[in-house]
């Protein structure tokens, strides 16, 4: 009788075990398909440390935590885009605290004279582009190319904030595909000339990883030509970090301004990034018309931007719709 009063203790507790671990795989599970990126990332902050001054509107401490889901481990603000100083008698641009161009601005670089990688682990033919280079992953499969790097970039800031609603790009069929949507698994399917959307599922996945496949997913389907259809001219004497050089075409290309800065007298002096074809790492480049400039280019360019690898005009200007 004792024996077998043992063996039932025993044997409840090892369903209590099995029990417990199939709770915390679940809560686990659940976790990863809702929480929000500021809680699934506590290693992809910009760890805050002194650099520059405030005269040059280089951050000293963060104002809000910025997050950058790609990171795998902390990086600190002396290796982001603003350790790259504006040219003389040039201040950078005051920000909006978490707006898209303080995000672009304390972007993650890797060390000075990193090379510019293709997907494939290659290096890239030409190495004297670029200023600098981004340290976000690009995938390996040939698909993040120059209006691709661009939606990434602001699609990962949108999803550090956890506005999954406002993550949506538009197939080169004009069709709008949204993230959120894609969470709740309304996908869309290509089938011959049409897409098709699936149903919406009972579970919500809005996971890092479930977030990468839907951006492979635009950038299999969009580019230069339904991009430059959804962004708004601007002026270029309102240029601001986030917007857009972009020429729609097949091929077209596309640059991000990813920051700003002035002088007394207002003129305005920005940096530019890209990737390219086929597609590598997302980098800054060297203005190759004005050294004692590079790699910042002003806004009294005239009508053509010119580019290492494209040339722009004036109009191509564009900027994301809030």
């Amino acid at each position: 009788m004792t024996k077998r009063i043992e063996f039932q203790f025993r044997l409840i507790g090892v369903l209590l075990l099995v029990t417990l671990s199939l709770s915390c795989r679940s809560e686990s599970q659940k976790i990863a398909e809702v929480s929000k990126p500021g809680e699934l990332f506590k290693d992809s902050l910009i760890v805050p440390t002194t650099v520059g001054s405030s005269a040059d509107n280089n951050r000293e401490q963060l104002s809000v935590n910025i997050r950058y889901p790609f990171l795998q481990e902390p990086h600190n603000l002396s290796a982001t885009v603003q350790r790259i100083k504006p040219p003389e008698q040039f201040t950078r641009v005051e920000l909006a605290e978490g707006s898209f161009a303080e995000w672009l601005r304390f972007l993650p670089l890797y060390p000075e004279g990193h090379k510019v990688h293709l997907y494939n682990g290659t290096l890239k033919s030409n190495q004297m582009i670029h200023e600098a280079v981004l340290k976000i992953d690009v995938g390996n499969r040939d698909l993040q190319q120059c209006a691709d790097a661009v939606m990434r970039l602001r699609a990962e800031y949108l999803y550090s904030l956890g506005k999954f609603d406002e993550i949506h790009f538009n197939f080169t069929s004009g069709d709008r595909v949204g993230f959120e949507d894609w969470s709740k698994g309304r996908k869309p399917r290509v089938v011959g000339n049409k897409v098709i959307f699936t149903d919406f599922s009972i579970g919500v996945d809005t996971s890092y990883k479930n977030f990468r496949t839907y951006m492979n997913r635009i950038f299999n389907y969009a580019g230069t030509a339904s991009l430059s259809k959804e962004l708004q001219r601007v002026e270029l004497s309102d240029i601001q970090a986030g917007d857009v050089f972009i020429q729609g075409g097949f091929p077209g290309h596309a640059v991000i301004v990813i920051d700003v800065a002035q002088n007394e007298e207002g003129l305005k002096c920005f940096l530019l990034a890209q990737s390219y074809m086929p597609a590598q790492e997302i980098h800054i480049l060297k203005n190759p018309n004005d050294p004692n400039l590079s790699p910042w280019y002003t806004t009294d360019f005239g009508n053509d931007l010119m580019t290492p690898e494209w040339g722009f005009k004036a109009s191509d200007l564009k900027r994301f719709v809030e």
